[in-house]
C-alpha cells in the first residue's frame, strides 16, 4: 500500500522565490514541489499539496486529511506558527503524524518568531535548510511511517 503524505503551506508561502529572498531563498513553491514529487517517487510516497492564507482553511484541511486516512502531514504554518493555538488544536486532535517545516531557522530570527506553538502538535521539526528543509522532512516522515 502506498503511503500518502499531505504537504501544507500557510500564509504567504505562495510567494516563495519573490518574497524576502535573502531569508527564504530564490526557489519558487513550484520548484520545491517538483523536487518533492521526484523524491516522493523514489520513496514510494504519493503527495497531496495544499496552501492557504486562511487559518480556517488550513484547520479544515487537517481534519479532512484525517478523514481521508492520509498517513502523514508536512506543514509549514508560516506566520501562524507563532500565533495559532487553533492550528495546534487541529494538529493534536486529528492525530496525524506531522512534521513542521521552516525554510529559515526560526530560532535565529526575531524574538517573536523564535517560539513555535504548532510544533507541540508534531513529531518533529526541520528548519533552517531553506528548500532542503522540505526534502529532509519528507525523508524523515516517510522513514517514521515505514517503521510504524
Amino acid at each position: 500500500m502506498v503511503m500518502r503524505i499531505l504537504i501544507m503551506n500557510g500564509p504567504n508561502l505562495q510567494a516563495l522565490g519573490r518574497r524576502e529572498v535573502a531569508i527564504y531563498g530564490e526557489k519558487t513553491w513550484e520548484d520545491i514541489a517538483s523536487e518533492l514529487k521526484r523524491e516522493a517517487d523514489g520513496l514510494g510516497v504519493d503527495l497531496d499539496f495544499f496552501q492557504s492564507n486562511s487559518e480556517g482553511a488550513l484547520i479544515d484541511r487537517i481534519w479532512q486529511a484525517a478523514a481521508e486516512k492520509i498517513d502523514g502531514l508536512l506543514i509549514n504554518p508560516g506566520g501562524l506558527t507563532h500565533t495559532s493555538v487553533a492550528l495546534l488544536d487541529a494538529l493534536r486532535g486529528a492525530a496525524l503524524p506531522a512534521v513542521e517545516v521552516h525554510l529559515s531557522n526560526i530560532s535565529n530570527r526575531e524574538e517573536y518568531r523564535q517560539k513555535s506553538l504548532t510544533a507541540a502538535g508534531c513529531i518533529g521539526v526541520v528548519a533552517g535548510f531553506r528548500d532542503a528543509s522540505y526534502l529532509l522532512a519528507l525523508r524523515g516522515l516517510a522513514g517514521y511511517l515505514k517503521r510504524k
